[in-house]
């Protein structure tokens, strides 16, 4: 029995927390030679994951750099290039610009009828998982679309309306004087000629 990446780390965390909560319960003195035994066997078992996780990250190198090759030599290589990618696949890998191009490069080659719809099958199925590998990193990214806004996201279209800006007082008007502003010619009355002095007589 076999099992993927993902189910390996699953795995290896159900190991970690089973271990974290039998240290936090008691010593093993305590508890007893049955549950020191299973302690024991999940940590052989979590160090046969942790081995396992490293064989496959091995092999999973080794077959990218073969997919790589062969992708290289395209199109001689057209037929080991797509097993090579199916295993890929297989193993977890999602194909990139590279592999999208040249499947679609193959397609359009002369080949016979079915080979020419396994090929398309390929290439709708590696655009189907590049598509989706692009969705997840989307929802991912902070403030991306994801499920900080309940899993829903919004329609760029409806936009809440902007929020109404507060009304301003008009400022209030000076008030108006009594009487009407006087003229140059009341503030500064002409000037009256002085009178001649009186002629003095003499006797």
């Amino acid at each position: 029995m076999a099992f993927s990446a993902d189910e390996l780390r699953v795995l290896r965390r159900a190991l970690a927390h089973a271990l974290q909560t039998a240290d936090r319960s008691a010593p093993l003195a305590v508890l007893g030679p049955e549950w020191s035994q299973d302690i024991q066997e999940y940590l052989r078992l979590a160090e046969a994951v942790d081995e396992a996780a490293r064989e496959g990250g091995r092999l999973r190198a080794f077959l990218l750099a073969d997919l790589a090759r062969y992708r290289e030599a395209l199109p001689g290589s057209a037929a080991g290039y797509l097993a090579q990618l199916k295993e890929a696949l297989g193993a977890g890998y999602v194909p990139g610009p590279d592999d999208l191009a040249a499947l679609r490069s193959l397609r359009t080659r002369q080949v016979g009828a079915a080979e020419h719809e396994r090929r398309s099958a390929l290439l709708r199925h590696c655009e189907r998982l590049a598509e989706q590998s692009v969705r997840v990193r989307l929802r991912a990214l902070p403030g991306g679309r994801s499920a900080a806004r309940g899993g829903r996201e919004r329609d760029p279209e409806k936009q809440p309306p902007p929020a109404p800006q507060p009304k301003r007082e008009p400022a209030p008007k000076s008030p108006r004087p009594d009487r009407p502003i006087p003229t140059p010619g009341e503030v500064f009355p002409p000037r009256r000629k002085p009178a001649p002095p009186p002629e003095s007589r003499t006797a």
